[in-house]
């Protein structure tokens, strides 16, 4: 039986080489079960078979967003969210490969614990899927031999127990004996615990960003740069939200090009320590939310290339939760399923373009971490596409989200852009509003693992 294809006609494509308008003709991988169709051709030619024919006239065609940072919970804290309602909240809003982070319970600290993690995203997963794992003091030896993981999550501070590394020689071990890439959360321990004991533990959500202040993530940031440097470890540096680490940065990466990348996150480039009034523990963060002045700075580097990624860092609570006093209230707000149409958004205010946007969210984060097949519309690459009416209105209710919290911290903002189409892997897993929840994505793959 040959293998269904799809043709979409009349899109306007974001493209390596420019935007233009195309058709794709993609192979649709299997009638069920788990993904696997690519691309086959743009502007194929009339005469190519088709079995499902997608009319896109007046839609923009880009790759599948790749959210490199989220918190989909499971195993363990599956009351706020888990890999089946967290994807299908992916496909909502166009993401169609997560890399999710070590930090559930148990933490994802070795092979066993990654590869118990892929299997149940096997089981469970409408879209594609790929697992960090976690440093601890001690792991060395697991770190050095692990596979089938786009890389190693070290959380240098915002984490307890055996997954915080503030230890100096364990992180000097941690970049001179590994190969994978190496990611980490920077905010230095020793700032945050003075800051918190100087203010008495904060007496409200608003001592959140004085207790994670500029000083404790641009020390843990110049920490975490040095050690890249001096070790020649490739490094990526998650959720940048001071204006001081952009030119620590920007200095790494001229002295050492190829070496260091870093990213923001969307709640960084929204909210500001003005918006605590209104939205109170819905926007506390680790790291914190900061000013202004550091939002703009960090709007500067997207455009100037000093940060490449716009991620999500998804990470539900309960709004129960969230509701409790500060400082007893979590830190981690849910995003996935608004964060392309609130760039899209970003796009129509002037902040960004198309193009952009999907150098940020798609290419970009492939290039980062190595990922085969994925990040651009390209011939031979998996087809994993997301399909946009740049001009749908839509505003953003807590009661609409599909997400297992059930809330947002951008509820009754109406945004402008919206996915109408989601395909993974050849295969519409959102339309119309409705996902395909029998569809099950593959695990991402990464340039070291070869053929």
């Amino acid at each position: 039986m040959p293998v269904p294809r799809v043709r979409i006609d009349h899109a306007t494509c974001v493209l390596p080489d420019g935007t233009r308008r195309a058709s794709l003709l993609l192979s649709g991988g299997p009638s069920g079960g788990s993904s696997g169709g690519t691309i086959l051709d743009i502007d194929p030619a009339p005469s190519a078979r088709a079995d499902e024919v997608i009319d896109a006239s007046g839609l923009h065609l880009i790759p599948g967003v790749i959210d490199d940072q989220v918190h989909f919970r499971e195993p363990g804290l599956t009351h706020k969210e888990d890999l089946h309602t967290a994807s299908l909240a992916c496909a909502r809003g166009g993401v169609t490969t997560f890399l999710e982070m070590p930090n559930t319970v148990p933490h994802a600290t070795t092979q066993a614990g990654v590869d118990a993690k892929l299997a149940l995203a096997a089981g469970k997963c409408v879209v594609n899927y790929g697992f960090y794992i976690g440093a601890t003091p001690d792991n060395i030896e697991d770190l050095r031999h692990a596979t089938r993981t786009p890389g190693i999550k070290i959380f240098i501070g915002s984490s307890t127990g055996s997954l915080l590394v503030d230890d100096q020689e364990a992180l000097e071990r941690i970049f001179a004996e590994t190969t994978l890439p190496l990611t980490a959360h920077c905010e230095d321990e020793a700032t945050v615990r003075a800051n918190a004991e100087r203010l008495h533990g904060g007496a409200s959500v608003h001592d959140h960003s004085k207790i994670r202040d500029h000083a404790a993530a641009r020390i843990a940031t110049a920490r975490a740069i040095d050690l890249a440097t001096r070790h020649k470890h490739r490094f990526h540096v998650l959720h940048v939200s001071t204006a001081g680490e952009l030119p620590l940065i920007a200095r790494a990466q001229r002295t050492h090009p190829g070496l260091i990348s870093a990213e923001a996150c969307l709640h960084h480039l929204w909210f500001t320590v003005d918006d605590y009034d209104r939205l109170g523990t819905r926007i506390q963060m680790n790291p914190s939310i900061k000013t202004r002045a550091d939002v703009d700075a960090l709007w500067r580097g997207l455009a100037e290339g000093v940060l490449g990624v716009v991620a999500t860092d998804h990470a539900p609570h309960t709004l129960e939760e969230k509701a409790r006093p500060y400082p007893k209230s979590p830190s981690g707000l849910p995003a996935v399923e608004n964060s392309l149409a609130l760039m899209l958004t970003a796009m129509h205010e002037g902040r960004c373009t198309l193009e952009q946007i999907v150098s940020w969210m798609c290419t970009a984060p492939a290039r980062v971490w190595r990922i085969v097949n994925k990040g651009a519309i390209v011939p031979g690459s998996d087809a994993d596409l997301a399909l946009l009416d740049l001009d749908a209105a839509h505003t953003v209710r807590d009661a609409e989200q599909w997400t297992k919290c059930k809330w947002s911290p951008w509820d009754g903002l109406t945004l402008r852009g919206k996915v109408v189409r989601t395909i993974v892997g050849g295969r519409t897993v959102f339309l119309d509003g409705r996902a395909d929840a029998s569809h099950r994505g593959t695990r991402a793959r990464y340039a070291y693992e070869g053929d």
